[in-house]
């Protein structure tokens, strides 16, 4: 006989022995289903929604029953019944949920009460819905809605405490009655959410719990009178809008909402004052909690306290209230609906994810944008009718008519065929591309092919949401033979409609297909879809030739009426007249020529007899040209750029239209210039003139069309900057011009720039001032004297030439009342540029000649003698090496290399002769790091000891990891105390990641999947300690599913992951080095310190890990120094590619070699090392060595020099310790570490007179161990 949490555990050892993997209401229903008949009735009760929820439940009333019971025997909870007494059991409950064995963890379902035979599960009949327990259908088909269950945990139910509410006796004192129905008002909105199914008229009593509402503090509110909460709740939206304080709760709780998962913790409490109807006005304590049900919710505590009685069938709540009896009437659905009508109410993403899991249908209404029918003014409704059958609803079924111009393609000779697969698609796609296809077919348009060239087709989206199928002729268009017929220019066009107030804009319905291939070409359209081979019989969308056949097509139809009456741009026809009456005979001319060419046109696009009509990106009436209003919403809402490919975007979207802003040129100079640079830097200036632009556009004034039977007038200026003018007629602008100056013309003189300014707006606008007199206007004294002047240089000679063959009168226009054209010259725009220099590099080169040891190979490289060396502008490059002459230069470079993360000797070293190089280099550079007195106090001893147990060899990047955690730091502004490291065992590429200590398994695997799954992909193993983060059932169930393997280490002997635990002290050196006495700011030096680490070469791959993961070196700080050098870039991917396996193949062959040499070394003994009187050493302060609270991870670990005045026996020294050192002068051996001196004593390089590079002062490392010292004594002192 089994208790429950004994049948639990059987249960859940059943679930992993057996693999099994079902949703948690499977798993719910497993588990009830082995509960003994008298607990599962009492589960079910509360519907459980997890197995955890279930087991609490059953817990409670094991209790419960055990007090009730009599024998005092241990009840039967499933395992131990025979099959006999299970079939019994399944048979009293006939709603019980399948089952689990516990001694087979086969599955039980539910039995036929009739004849005790399991039924089987696959049959249809067997399915039983996990939410209502009925069969013949499943969860996700169950017509009953979701439950919402409230519940306090923990929480016993006890059968003794229920409750009997009495109602009201009929001989009571007799009272008043009110019938509250609900407050009116201005309604307090939270979220408005209904997912109650929909009811008939007379069952929303029986189908919804009571709902109304009351006032709290002037606003109507929704409330919920529910008998199954323990307490009386609030909304944390309603308590915040309403502003309504709050307190401390004298008895906090956590709540737990059952579909939502998770749990609450309620801390805060209010007092609500609230009021229904006119005489009820009551005030209670409530729980702050936030739920979106409603605003106040009603619960135990209101109900007992008011005596309320709850008439189940009506669905009411009444009590007596200062002796008036108080009935409330519940809301019906509708009238929930109707209070929140009037609010626009948005749903977050997160909360809708959250919403669609609680419920099994959503169903989603989308908007789509339509066009409104043809609008149709009453005088052109005659005219219109007459030709309807220019305006049908579909294309004509059939062919086009021949026309004398069909669509040409002829192919370049001897030219090869293409012949390309179709694309894969959707199968959504895919069945609309059949549909389209079919739909052509039908119509006579396309038809079978045996062409013996193909391209594929495709679906593009449509504004409106539909799809449009195109072809993909590229491949045929690159082997065509291109005809030039010219498109009209934009500006010819609007130049027409000078003096036109009526426009009527026709839209062809798909113009393409209303003209016909030439017969014979066809097969040159074929296209292929995973159907079959199509050819084309009208012309398609996407032909290189296309646009000129239209254009050639409509030209000829409309010869007669354009530039006239009639404007064409491809299928966009533009009718304009002075009048409506003219208006009207042009129209019916114009469809008079689409009926007899048989053109059909669209009438949804189609505009009539307007005053104001959108045309090509402009509004067009008989004031002039505007802004299209949905353009300028555009460049309004444009972010602010980011990269040179959005600063492209706005530019070409603002250039559009130019000619509304004055001095667009000069205003936009710093946005242009952030696209020319290689590095995209947006400038303050940039920023400017971006905001600028949008400002302008926004207020962009009319431009008037001109009127050529008016003279003109021009307006002229420029600055130093750029030069600008503008266009105008009587007083307002016709158009605007600008235009920056650079190269040599920002050099030329202020009359020069001035005449420049003329020459180039006269250029701009001909052909408006070429035929008739025009009025030029300047406000440059000088130009006056223009024509006058006997001798000119050659520069003017050429303009003034141009500007004979115009005739203008030259009028001088002083700058004050120039506004319009002067504006230009009071703009200065600030470019600035940041140029790295480093004081001596480009002084260097003149020692070549006196160096003792590159003297020599100058002259053999001038004389072409020397092969290994070259010289590039004056420098020495030994291959990419670049030769350091004898000066301060080469200490200079040295402390910059090693100063980046301090880094051992031999990655030093390796950095320093990746780009230069000198003799001695080897030599300099171990002699700086040994000095190198920043290491010497921060970096620790490492030693050896157990044997060396290598990991198999990866054989390409971060798939094989290693992980680890260095815990115990000093916990930073950012509430940071650890550092979760990951390693890639091929690479040695590492990742610094700041966490906390109590971080849990589920936080780690989401900093693992943000910072390294992100730019790595998944890892095929993954060596870990034995840390409870990585033993938690979550993260083995993490890498479980997917697909990762874990090799744990052995235990207590982490000689396994000997690779993390080299980076874990590496990584404390290299803090140690960069925080100083900044030690709670070691998160800021992270991404130093990683950058460090994986820049430098490292000693097993003998490679620096980027250059394994990316084939590059990356930039350091000297990097950017302006010098020549050879390209470092494969010309080809092919050689980009080999190089990459090159260097993979290398790094495992010198894995394989580190791993012997490691080995052997790992396992000898450890070196002897003996000191004598009188030497100087650095002392190791171990843990126990710190005074209390003093040790933390990134202190310094050594102090020195210190002498050594009695040698004890070799393991042991006495050391001349400073007075506030407060710790035993007597040293082991291992702790003591040589003194080798100090780099900054060396005063040989740095104030050599024969070196005139001298290094910047740096005394730093001095400043820490001063201010380390002084620090340590005042700790010590109080």
């Amino acid at each position: 006989m089994r208790s429950v949490d004994e049948y639990t555990t059987e249960f859940y050892e059943l679930l992993v022995r057996n693999d099994i993997e079902e949703t948690q209401d499977q798993l719910v229903s497993r588990y009830c289903g082995g509960l003994r008949t008298q607990i599962l009735d009492m589960v079910n009760l509360f519907d459980p929604v997890t197995v955890t929820e279930a087991h609490q439940r059953a817990l409670q009333l094991e209790k419960t029953l055990s007090r009730k019971s009599n024998s005092g025997q241990t009840l039967n909870f499933g395992g131990g019944m025979s099959s006999r007494n299970r079939a019994s059991s399944s048979s009293e409950n006939t709603g019980s949920r399948p089952g689990i064995s516990a001694s087979s963890g086969s599955y039980t379902g539910p039995r036929n009460p009739t004849n005790n035979v399991q039924t089987p599960r696959a049959t249809t009949g067997g399915f039983r819905c996990f939410g209502c327990g009925e069969t013949g259908h499943r969860l996700s088909e169950c017509p009953r809605p979701a439950k919402r269950v409230l519940f306090i945990d923990p929480a016993e139910f006890n059968e003794e405490d229920a409750e009997i509410i009495e109602e009201p006796q009929s001989g009571a004192e007799e009272v008043s009655e009110e019938l509250v129905d609900g407050d009116t008002g201005t309604m307090l909105m939270v979220r408005r959410t209904y997912l109650a199914p929909r009811t008939g008229e007379g069952e929303w009593l029986r189908n919804n719990i009571f709902q109304s509402t009351c006032t709290i503090l002037g606003k109507v509110c929704r409330f919920v009178i529910d008998g199954g909460s323990c307490e009386n709740i609030v909304s944390v939206e309603a308590v915040r809008k309403l502003g309504v304080t709050t307190e401390k709760h004298p008895k906090p709780y956590r709540l737990a909402w059952l579909q939502k998962g998770g749990e609450v913790t309620v801390s805060q409490r209010a007092l609500i004052s609230f009021s229904m109807g006119t005489n009820y006005k009551d005030q209670m304590w409530c729980d702050v909690v936030d739920m979106d049900a409603c605003h106040l919710l009603l619960g135990r505590p209101w109900q007992y306290d008011r005596k309320v009685y709850h008439d189940g069938f009506k669905n009411t709540y009444s009590f007596v209230f200062h002796e008036k009896k108080i009935v409330l009437l519940p809301s019906k659905p509708s009238e929930k609906i109707k209070a929140h009508s009037d609010t626009t109410n948005l749903l977050s993403y997160a909360k809708f994810e959250l919403e669609i899991k609680e419920v099994e249908t959503v169903y989603v209404l989308m908007g789509k944008e339509t066009q409104a029918d043809m609008e149709v003014p009453s005088a052109a409704a005659p005219l219109i009718s007459e030709f309807a059958d220019v305006f049908p609803e579909e294309l004509p079924e059939g062919l086009p008519p021949l026309r004398d111009i069909q669509h040409h393609i002829d192919l370049e000779p001897g030219a090869m065929l293409p012949n390309k697969p179709h694309y894969r698609m959707s199968p959504t796609e895919h069945e609309e591309l059949r549909r389209q296809v079919e739909e052509l077919q039908s119509k006579g348009h396309i038809r079978e092919s045996l062409s013996p060239c193909a391209v594929p087709a495709l679906l593009i989206p449509k504004k409106d949401g539909t799809w449009r199928m195109c072809v993909d002729s590229r491949a045929i268009n690159k082997i065509t033979v291109r005809y030039r017929f010219p498109i009209p220019r934009l500006d010819d066009l609007l130049d027409q409609l000078s003096g036109a107030h009526e426009f009527t804009k026709l839209d062809l319905k798909s113009g393409y297909h209303q003209i016909r291939i030439r017969p014979g070409d066809e097969w040159k359209t074929a296209f292929k879809t995973r159907e079959g081979l199509y050819e084309w019989l009208v012309m398609p969308f996407g032909l290189s030739n296309a646009p000129s056949t239209f254009m050639r097509v409509m030209n000829q139809a409309l010869r007669p009426f354009i530039g006239k009456f009639v404007v064409v741009y491809f299928d966009d026809i533009l009718i304009y007249s002075a009048n409506p009456e003219l208006h009207l005979q042009h129209i019916r001319e114009v469809l008079c020529v689409l009926r007899r060419e048989k053109f059909v046109a669209a009438a949804k696009k189609c505009v009539f007899m307007t005053p104001k009509v959108l045309f090509l990106g402009y509004v067009i009436s008989g004031e002039g040209l505007q802004v299209d209003e949905s353009k300028i919403e555009a460049v309004r809402q444009w972010p602010q750029p980011k990269t040179i490919t959005e600063v492209r975007s706005f530019h070409g979207l603002a250039s559009f239209y130019r000619r509304f802003i004055p001095h667009f040129s000069s205003i936009m100079a710093p946005v242009t210039e952030c696209m020319k640079g290689v590095k995209f830097q947006w400038t303050t200036e940039a920023e400017e003139g971006f905001q600028q632009i949008k400002e302008k556009l926004t207020t962009a004034p009319i431009l008037v069309l001109p009127d050529f039977s008016q003279p003109f007038e021009l307006h002229s200026d420029a600055s130093k900057v750029g030069i600008g003018a503008v266009l105008s007629q009587g007083g307002k602008p016709v158009a605007y011009f600008s235009e920056k100056l650079s190269g040599s013309r920002v050099r030329y003189s202020t009359y020069d720039i001035e005449f420049y300014a003329v020459v180039q707006a006269v250029k701009h606008w001909r052909h408006y001032l070429f035929h008739r007199e025009f009025i030029l206007y300047t406000d440059h004294d000088s130009l006056r004297h223009l024509h006058s002047q006997e001798k000119i240089s050659s520069r003017h000679a050429s303009w003034s030439a141009y500007l004979q063959q115009f005739t203008f009168v030259l009028k001088h226009k002083a700058g004050v009342t120039n506004r319009v054209a002067d504006a230009l010259s009071r703009r200065v725009n600030l470019l600035s540029t940041m140029v790295v220099q480093v004081p001596g590099f480009n002084s260097f080169r003149e020692l070549y000649d006196s160096d003792p040891h590159f003297s020599e190979i100058m002259v053999a490289v001038r004389e072409k003698k020397n092969s290994e060396f070259v010289l590039v502008d004056g420098f020495l490059f030994r291959g990419n090496q670049l030769c350091i002459p004898e000066c301060s230069l080469r200490l200079q470079i040295i402390t910059e290399i090693h100063g980046e993360g301090h880094v051992g000797r031999d990655r030093t070293l390796q950095l320093v002769k990746a780009s230069y190089f000198w003799p001695t280099i080897r030599k300099e550079v171990e002699r700086y790091v040994e000095r190198c007195r920043i290491c010497q106090v921060s970096k620790g001893k490492a030693t050896n000891a157990g044997l060396y147990r290598p990991l198999p060899i990866p054989t390409q990047p971060w798939t094989d990891l290693s992980m680890d955690f260095v815990l115990g730091l000093p916990r930073t502004q950012r509430g940071c105390d650890s550092i979760y490291v990951v390693v890639d065992r091929f690479s040695k590429m590492v990742h610094f990641i700041p966490c906390k200590k109590t971080t849990d398994a589920v936080k780690v695997a989401q900093l693992f999947f943000r910072e390294i799954y992100r730019l790595h992909g998944l890892p095929s193993s993954i060596v870990s300690d034995r840390d409870t983060r990585f033993l938690s059932h979550f993260w083995r169930s993490l890498w479980k599913m997917v697909n990762t393997r874990l090799d744990f280490s052995s235990a207590y002997h982490p000689q396994t992951d000997g690779q993390t635990e080299v980076v874990n002290r590496a990584l404390g050196d290299l803090l140690r080095c960069l925080v100083g006495e900044n030690v709670r700011s070691w998160d800021l030096k992270l991404s130093q310190a990683e950058f460090a680490h994986n820049h430098a070469v490292n000693r097993s791959t003998g490679f620096s890990p980027f250059q394994v993961v990316y084939s590059l070196v990356p930039r350091s700080p000297i990097d950017l120094i302006p010098l020549p050098s050879k390209t470092r870039v494969h010309g080809k991917a092919e050689d980009f590619v080999q190089g990459l396996h090159e260097v993979h193949k290398q790094v495992q062959e010198n894995l394989l070699q580190s791993v012997e040499k490691y080995k052997l070394a790992a396992d000898k003994k450890r070196r002897h090392l003996e000191f004598e009187v009188g030497d100087f050493v650095w002392a190791v302060l171990t843990k126990d060595r710190f005074a209390v609270g003093e040790y933390n991870k990134l202190a310094a670990k050594k102090i020195g020099p210190l002498e050594i005045v009695e040698k004890i026996n070799p393991n042991a020294y006495r050391l001349k310790l400073p007075s506030h050192i407060r710790t035993h002068n007597v040293f082991n051996v291992k702790h003591l570490i040589p003194f080798h001196g100090d780099s900054s004593d060396d005063d040989t390089a740095i104030n050599s007179r024969t070196n005139f590079l001298q290094p910047r002062e740096n005394d730093a490392a001095d400043q820490l161990a001063l201010d380390y010292l002084e620090g340590w004594d005042l700790k010590q002192t109080k």
